[in-house]
């Protein structure tokens, strides 16, 4: 386990300094999901929900929050993304949809955060837009699964049952 880099000499939490660090291609993809009513589901499928289209609204708000993510957690980097996707996925088999947000670019530092904040904040849109026909949604299983570059390299999760 890499020993923690967010404090200074006098133990004080610090935005690391990633300025001697070369620039590389880095990638990070993480998923979320929200589990609702098989009704709610096909509302959204269908079209019929009366916000629109709920799954390209929770993507855009997938794609601000990952170019925003500096501002939403502290000492987090400002980075200049390259690519943002954000996919929503219906899974009906199990009363869900699958959120997977992938953020890549060419710098110094990693992009789990951006994909994590991503992920997270599409899975937030959707309950906000689908709120009044079901309560009782739930948000879970938010996890990077993979990153790709940098210093410490390659990494995936292991598979979920």
């Amino acid at each position: 386990m890499n020993e923690l880099t967010h404090l200074d000499t006098r133990g004080q939490a610090q935005m690391v300094d990633v300025g001697a660090k070369a620039d590389t291609r880095r990638s990070a993809t993480a998923e979320a999901y929200v589990t609702l009513l098989p009704q709610t589901l096909d509302l959204i499928a269908s079209g019929g929900h009366k916000k629109g289209d709920v799954f390209a609204v929770a993507r855009i708000a997938g794609i601000q929050a990952a170019k925003k993510c500096a501002d939403l957690i502290p000492l987090c980097h400002p980075l200049l993304l390259t690519a943002i996707n954000v996919e929503l996925t219906a899974q009906p088999e199990h009363n869900r949809v699958r959120i997977e947000a992938t953020c890549k670019l060419k710098g110094q530092t990693g992009v789990e955060m951006e994909a994590l904040t991503a992920a997270s904040v599409a899975a937030l849109t959707l309950y906000d837009m689908c709120k009044a026909v079901d309560r009782g949604m739930v948000v879970n299983g938010l996890r990077l699964l993979q990153k790709h570059g940098g210093k410490s390299g390659d990494w995936s999760a292991e598979a979920q049952p």
